[in-house]
């Protein structure tokens, strides 16, 4: 039988991670109405914990700092946290117990797409409201779901387009790798349809999954090295996802794959995963994201000071993921003020055209389609575990959710 769990109080807080987080100095006076309930439905065990126990923590910083600003309406925010333990279908169960059973106003949450597909018809059934905030292949729009991460043409198609470029190293073969789910698969659909336009055909295009946690890539990696060795200039471009990447990188190095001979750019790999291996041996592989820790503006120093007094861990760092939950967490607060009510229809619409000066350093939009406005950036990795930006757009880029390399698109509305 599963279990509901309960607001997490301050203290509670304080007490179950070791004294780390810090109680507030002043604690504002609120007004006779209910708490505000901010469901978390992230998992914090299992393969994806990773990943996703710093947007569990992004999300009580924000609440935390919302309290200290007086609340919203006068209201003080809860933060309802589940733990969905990377286990797909309970991702579901406890969408239904955050919406049903604590009647969360919001909810934050989610990493893969097949975490976020399982809890979609959940959030539709009992017009609930998800913030979703991770790059994901799009092909999909839901009123009941805003999306701050990035859709493929704000990360995956730049991304790839960088390596077939002079600055990216003229790829001439490409070897997608990716865990077996939904969003790698679908990624690189979209991503064969645009290598195919580029001239690439699909002799020159490797492609393997591996499950969930893969741990044995010494095989795949030799297969990598075998496929470069043919004649023609080859980079990775890898959707593997969670705790698998360790292993991964490690054989990269193993194998003594530098980026100058192959070149990997990850779309799932971050500060958070790589505080975990030796970066020494990835220094010059690539990432893409909407925001690197190593961006220079006013609002990110001001984001990496407010991360660093909230959870007092030196080692812990800020990620693309994070941003968007703060973006996410930002509008959202605005359309409730905006909207003078918590209610789901009347904070969706004022949602559409909330603007956020964001960390990454660009101003960010919500559009129609429930996607925002992004700027694109690639980073090397360096040897501390951060990442040198070497491109980025001049402009946030509105999201393409449908893609025009999936044929079936062709007629559909976009934007």
């Amino acid at each position: 039988m599963s279990k509901t769990f309960p607001p997490i109080s301050r203290r509670a807080l304080v007490a179950g991670m070791g004294g780390a987080l810090a109680m507030p100095a002043i604690r504002p006076a609120f007004g006779q109405g209910a708490p505000i309930k901010v469901g978390v439905l992230h998992s914090l065990s299992g393969t994806m914990a990773i990943s996703e126990t710093a947007l569990r923590d992004t999300v009580l910083m924000m609440v935390e700092a919302q309290n200290a600003a007086g609340g919203i309406l006068g209201r003080r925010l809860e933060a309802v946290v589940v733990d969905p333990a990377s286990n797909w279908p309970l991702f579901a169960e406890k969408a239904r117990e955050l919406l049903a059973v604590a009647r969360v106003d919001v909810t934050f949450g989610c990493w893969t797409s097949v975490s976020r597909k399982s809890v979609l018809p959940v959030f539709e059934e009992l017009n609930g409201l998800l913030f979703y905030p991770v790059q994901y292949e799009g092909e999909e729009e839901s009123r009941n779901i805003f999306y701050t991460g990035a859709a493929p043409n704000q990360q995956a198609i730049p991304a790839v387009e960088y390596l077939l470029g002079a600055d990216g190293g003229s790829a001439k073969r490409i070897a997608l790798l990716g865990t077996d789910y939904v969003y790698p698969r679908t990624t690189n659909r979209i991503l064969r349809g645009f290598l195919n336009s580029k001239g690439i055909t699909d002799a020159d295009i490797m492609e393997e999954y591996t499950p969930f946690g893969h741990s044995d890539w010494q095989g795949i990696v030799a297969r990598v090295k075998r496929f470069a060795s043919e004649g023609k200039k080859t980079a990775i471009v890898s959707t593997i996802n969670g705790d698998a990447n360790v292993p991964f990188y490690r054989e990269l190095g193993n194998q003594g794959i530098k980026a100058e001979d192959i070149p990997s750019v990850a779309f799932s790999v971050g500060e958070e995963e790589l505080a975990g291996i030796d970066a020494r041996p990835l220094v010059g592989h690539l990432a893409a994201w909407n925001y690197f820790m190593s961006v220079q503006s006013p609002v990110n120093t001001a984001f990496k000071a407010q991360w660093a007094a909230y959870i007092r861990n030196p080692r812990r760092v800020t990620n693309d993921p994070m941003e968007a939950t703060y973006t996410g967490f930002k509008m959202w607060a605005q359309a409730v003020a905006q909207a003078g009510t918590t209610a789901v229809d009347a904070v969706r619409t004022a949602m559409i055209g909330q603007k956020v000066d964001a960390p990454c350093g660009y101003t960010e939009e919500m559009h129609r389609n429930h996607h925002l406005s992004k700027p694109v950036m690639i980073g090397e990795i360096q040897a501390d575990g951060q990442f040198n930006i070497v491109y980025r757009t001049p402009t946030a880029i509105p999201a393409e959710n449908w893609s025009p390399f999936i044929p079936e698109n062709a007629n559909r509305r976009r934007g």
